[in-house]
């Protein structure tokens, strides 16, 4: 995947009007718009959407306008994903393709829809002891900082950004791991106060990273593709409903209602628009003028292999 800006559709944020599965209009002839009261819709999600105040900034107008509460969870992506499976959430927002993809292979998951992008970088104190700073090749500072035995504290924890850590890991050739690497087995925010006061480096979301800029003293030493790093440092965020095939307790109706929000016109104006310190910390990736087919199936689905 090309980690580019689309382009948003003419019209974004032109008070667009949005039609949801599941919201009904009063019937008293008042065109006061849709109605659902006293409905909850579980959200498990990321760490990155939640600690950046993101999901604050979208949930509020959707629970205004249809008189729900959005259930919020914070999970890593391997946990928000595993509350799905046992059918304790309605849908499901992460940032790993391949375990979204597997979620949706095993019948869990359905409608699945691109949401947003941002990138991974490698942060760290400003001493830099494996001297990677200012390097752009991601697989060529890991296998630095293994070398040269600098602290390194994981996620540990299955989430997006350990699933794509893991994956530099075992692209920069690195397979043994000594006391310089720590397993945290936490959030992102937590993971980047360990480093700031322990450690020496960690994989980390830009988002989070630019949302806690005014209490953590790290640098970024390699960039992701948002600034002209590397495409393996790409990080895309997809939204599926859990299905209710599977799970018929799963409040289906809002969870699409929800998917519609967040890639309605809205939605994505208000991703586009969010900012920490006048820094974007998200990219609004559902509207574009080139859609992408491949954002409702899994990425290597052949049609030809399903049964009849």
């Amino acid at each position: 995947m090309s980690i580019h800006r689309r382009e948003m559709l003419a019209g974004v944020g032109g008070g667009a009007t949005i039609g949801l599965a599941g919201c009904t209009s009063s019937d008293d002839g008042d065109d006061d718009g849709p109605e659902i009261s006293g409905e909850t819709i579980t959200l498990t999600t990321t760490t990155s959407t939640y600690d950046t105040g993101l999901l604050d900034e979208l949930n509020a107008p959707f629970e205004d306008r249809y008189g729900v509460t959005v259930d919020a969870v914070s999970q890593g992506t391997g946990a928000a994903l595993e509350t799905g499976r046992n059918g304790d959430s309605d849908v499901v927002m992460v940032h790993a393709r391949s375990l979204e993809d597997e979620f949706i292979e095993e019948g869990y998951g359905v409608n699945r829809r691109d949401v947003m992008f941002n990138d991974f970088v490698v942060v760290g104190t400003d001493e830099d002891p494996a001297g990677i700073g200012g390097g752009d090749d991601v697989e060529a500072a890991f296998a630095t900082i293994a070398e040269e035995g600098a602290t390194f504290v994981s996620r540990g924890d299955d989430s997006g950004t350990h699933a794509k850590e893991l994956e530099i890991w075992e692209a920069s050739g690195v397979d043994e791991f000594g006391e310089w690497y720590r397993e945290a087995g936490q959030g992102m925010g937590e993971v980047l106060t360990q480093v700031a006061q322990t450690g020496d480096y960690a994989l980390a979301d830009r988002g989070t990273v630019l949302s806690m800029q005014s209490e953590i003293d790290l640098e970024i030493h390699v960039e992701g593709p948002i600034e002209g790093g590397p495409e393996l440092l790409a990080n895309p965020y997809g939204i599926v409903a859990v299905n209710p095939g599977v799970h018929d307790n799963v409040e289906y109706d809002l969870a699409m209602a929800y998917i519609g929000y967040l890639t309605s016109p809205e939605g994505q104006e208000i991703i586009e628009e969010y900012t920490v310190e006048d820094e974007q910390l998200f990219f609004p990736e559902a509207i574009s003028e080139d859609p992408n087919f491949q954002q409702y199936v899994p990425e290597d689905w052949d049609p030809s292999e399903t049964d009849d």
